[in-house]
């Protein structure tokens, strides 16, 4: 078992290993107006 002065520390970036990028947001919101609007086409073929 390690002890207490055995630990790595690393920064922020370090440990996300890279840079953050907003794409996932984009797909994120794609995706919601995907599902709207195929359910928004289901409940009008639906009657």
């Amino acid at each position: 078992m390690a002890d207490e002065t055995d630990r790595t520390h690393l920064t922020r970036t370090e440990a996300r290993a890279g840079q953050s990028s907003h794409v996932t947001r984009y797909v994120l919101s794609a995706s919601l107006l995907l599902i709207i609007l195929l359910f928004a086409a289901i409940l009008l073929i639906w009657k």
